[in-house]
């Protein structure tokens, strides 16, 4: 892991500065909708910082469309296949990796239609959620929000890694849920976020974030 100094930030102004930072943001491969990351466990509640930048992003008159994987996660009977704590199938099968390139990605590839399906399963009621498209207008964000998104070469153009240090992950994650803890010392060893991450953000403390800065 990359050694980053961090400042302390308000959520406010943290949103604020990502936002100006993707009004003038430039897609790498001539896309017209920038695809930004915003990445970390539940415990970090990476989707809170997305749904800031989008409301920033509307002030400004910029569309965008905040999408979470929890709607994308595969049916139970893939997921809980060897068992409903099942370190490796939480890693590496819970997600519809597949359906996120096909529903969300592909859409906003270079020449693509803009159309977006925000949701595809519901995991309470183990069904489809036959949620309508949405039509993300050229130039409009896709902010994607979710735990363990670097490491599957989905085509960002910004990523932000929320992060928490082991003991406050611990801490912060739900008794019924700890069971994941491994999966996520699995990806920083392999993925390394905090240095793959274009923008880190620490949120040991959720009143009190610190983050280090915008890339060049």
């Amino acid at each position: 892991m990359r050694c980053v100094r961090l400042e302390a930030i308000t959520w406010e102004r943290l949103g604020d500065a990502l936002a100006e930072r993707l009004l003038e943001l430039e897609p790498g491969d001539g896309s017209p909708w920038p695809r930004i990351a915003f990445d970390g466990p539940p415990a970090a509640r990476p989707g809170d910082l997305a749904e800031l930048v989008g409301e920033a992003l509307r002030v400004r008159g910029r569309p965008s469309l905040a999408v979470g994987t929890g709607g994308f996660l595969r049916p139970a009977s893939l997921r809980f296949e060897y068992g409903h704590e099942d370190v490796e199938s939480y890693y590496s099968g819970w997600f519809d990796t597949a359906a996120l390139w096909r529903e969300v990605f592909t859409p906003l590839e270079p020449g693509g239609t803009g159309r977006v399906l925000p949701d595809l399963w519901d995991p309470v009621a183990d069904r489809a959620t036959r949620s309508p498209y949405v039509e993300l207008p050229p130039g409009g964000a896709l902010l994607l929000h979710g735990p363990l998104l670097l490491g599957h070469w989905f085509p960002f153009d910004l990523t932000v890694h929320v992060r928490l240090s082991p003991g406050a992950l611990a801490r912060r994650t739900p008794e019924g849920e700890r069971w994941t803890l491994p999966a996520f010392e699995r990806y920083e060893a392999e993925t390394d976020p905090a240095t793959v991450a274009d923008v880190v953000v620490r949120a040991d403390d959720p009143r009190h974030p610190a983050w280090g800065g915008l890339p060049d």
